[in-house]
């Protein structure tokens, strides 16, 4: 049985609420993580509680347990000119590099005939994800 600091493998699919599939590893090698140590989102890690390996559950997370809310201060007004031309449109997904090297997508909101807006909020903000999630295996953390 599933408990903090067990390590364990699951395969997964995350949906919109409209029923959008947006990811899965399903026929990919599972998603291996220890319960409890904050490596993916804690209300998935708790849901996952108490399963055996074979379970398979539905875990709805909302905007706050996932990517959060949408944040108005993270919009940001730019001049048009400073976005290269093939993102010159509403979202487009530009990415800047983080200081540790990650990529950061952000989205083009608005645009007019001076000003672009940008997003720097996360693509899924504001959204409910469901997953459906099957434990494949499990093991010491």
């Amino acid at each position: 049985m599933l408990g903090r600091g067990k390590q364990v493998s699951v395969e997964y699919t995350v949906f919109l609420q409209d029923g959008t599939k947006i990811d899965t590893n399903v026929g990919e090698p599972p998603l291996v993580f220890v319960l409890g140590a904050n490596q993916v989102f804690p209300a998935l890690e708790q849901a996952l509680m108490g399963l055996k390996v074979g379970d398979t559950k539905h875990v709805l997370l909302k905007p706050e347990e996932a990517y959060g809310h949408i944040v108005p201060d993270a919009f940001r007004e730019v001049e048009l000119e400073t976005i290269p031309n093939q993102f010159r449109f509403v979202g487009a997904v530009l990415g800047i590099q983080d200081p540790n090297g990650g990529v950061y997508p952000i989205r083009v909101h608005a645009i007019n005939d001076e000003k672009v807006t940008l997003d720097f909020n996360h693509p899924l903000a504001g959204k409910e994800l469901r997953f459906e999630v099957r434990v494949v295996a499990e093991g010491e953390g």
